[in-house]
């Protein structure tokens, strides 16, 4: 037989009660015949007539168009059904033909639209609050992505999903009434802290086998479920709230300066992802000797001093804030503001060597702007008082050291040869005694 023969047979023979009233108990008088009846050629006959009828399946129905009214329960086990007949047909075929990776295309396609009727779009509000996250109703239909909740792949096309725009949770609409897990952004917000000690684990035991954070029972030995650890927290998760994700742990970096990711939880995940740009580490009281060690970050912190000594400057200069130079920090907004706090990113990029090349560059550019492109700059300069020779001196200038009393610059060499006072100093004492009297005149 033909495959257009066969093609219009099946179109004669399909279950559409309408199409055959004679048969149904409808606007003809007939009765419908038992499904089998029906249909004979997909459930009885020779193995030959059952390959034929499926492949005809998919072509002769459009299973992506919606027909109009309500889905009722036998489309859904009409599509069953065909699916059955569908797997069947695949193991029956020869491996690697065509015939059967045209059946594999087929069966996706009823196994989708499946899908669609049991869990058909509804109208959606666009944003939810549950738990403290902020869900957004998500519209990107081809992206690819896996639901926090159950674990499973969101299709896009025809499932709705929302994503909290604190932490980033993605989850199916249908998933958001089972979330226990509270936004991780408000942690961020009221404990801006890392857990500095590493991989801080208290033992399965004291966990009593169960999940640290939804309470499923767990072991060793993945029975009933894997016992994963995570490396910043040190407790023990089970497969749902542990993914096998990979971090840099904050605490491994501060005292053994190491950057290899290591494996962490979902929510102490998104936690160091939020709080990887936020400046809450102060090294020199957490681990003071590292900068014993680590040359690179003696180098960062001598060019955030002399940030912060050019600061002053261009406060006062109407050029440099017209030109808004102190935003070329805008992405180390602390950098401005004090020279101890760093952030994970900046030891990261410190390790990598981008964030000494990006700094200097900076630094040029605000020293080329006082000392050679503005006069207002340039006329708040110093002249060493000691020696009363050389160029025009700047408190960030290397070769140079500043009283710490009254803030005057000197060459370094004049500073500390000088057996004498500070001669500003001095000054600022003698004005300051002659005030004295004449208070006391009047």
């Amino acid at each position: 037989m033909e495959y257009d023969e066969r093609l219009a047979l099946f179109r004669q023979t399909r279950l559409n009660p309408f199409d055959r009233g004679e048969e149904e108990d409808g606007p003809q008088g007939g009765k419908t015949p038992p499904l089998h009846d029906a249909r004979p050629e997909l459930f009885s006959g020779t193995r030959t007539h059952s390959l034929d009828r499926t492949m005809d399946l998919g072509l002769a129905e459009d299973h992506f168009s919606r027909p109009m009214g309500l889905f009722v329960a036998s489309d859904i086990e009409k599509l069953k059904m065909a699916i059955e007949e569908c797997k069947k047909l695949i193991l029956e075929l020869p491996e690697h033909s065509e015939r059967q990776k045209d059946t594999v295309v087929k069966l996706i396609h009823l196994r989708l639209k499946l899908q669609e009727l049991k869990d058909p779009e509804e109208d959606e509000p666009n944003l939810r609050v549950l738990l403290e996250h902020r869900f957004s109703k998500e519209k990107s239909k081809s992206v690819k992505q896996t639901c926090d909740k159950c674990g499973a792949i969101i299709w896009g096309l025809i499932q709705t999903w929302y994503t909290c725009t604190g932490c980033y949770y993605r989850c199916h609409s249908k998933c958001m009434n089972l979330i226990t897990k509270p936004c991780v952004r408000v942690k961020v917000s009221h404990q801006s802290e890392y857990e500095l000690s590493i991989c801080p684990e208290i033992g399965l035991d004291r966990q009593d086998y169960r999940c640290a954070e939804c309470r499923t029972p767990i072991s060793l030995r993945g029975v009933p479920t894997e016992a994963r650890q995570c490396d910043y927290t040190g407790q023990y998760y089970c497969s749902t709230c542990h993914w096998n994700d990979t971090a840099i742990v904050p605490a491994r970096v501060i005292h053994n300066w190491e950057f290899d990711p290591r494996k962490v939880c979902r929510s102490s995940m998104r936690y160091l992802a939020l709080m990887i740009a936020r400046p809450v580490l102060r090294l020199k009281e957490i681990n003071p000797l590292l900068f014993n060690f680590v040359e690179e970050l003696v180098e960062i912190r001598k060019l955030r001093q002399d940030i912060l000594l050019m600061k002053p400057y261009f406060i006062t200069c109407k050029e440099a804030m017209e030109a808004r130079l102190l935003l070329q920090l805008q992405d180390r907004q602390h950098f401005v503001e004090n020279d101890d706090m760093y952030s994970l990113q900046d030891l990261i990029d410190i390790s990598s060597g981008r964030l000494s090349c990006s700094l200097s560059e900076i630094h040029t550019t605000f020293a080329k702007h006082i000392k050679l492109d503005c006069e207002r700059c340039q006329a708040k300069g110093f002249v060493c008082e000691l020696c009363k020779e050389g160029d025009i001196l700047f408190p960030f200038d290397s070769h140079t050291s500043v009283c710490y009393d009254c803030s005057a610059v000197f060459h370094r060499d004049c500073y500390y040869d000088n057996s004498t006072t500070c001669p500003r100093c001095a000054r600022m004492t003698d004005r300051k005694q002659d005030e004295v009297p004449n208070v006391k005149d009047t």
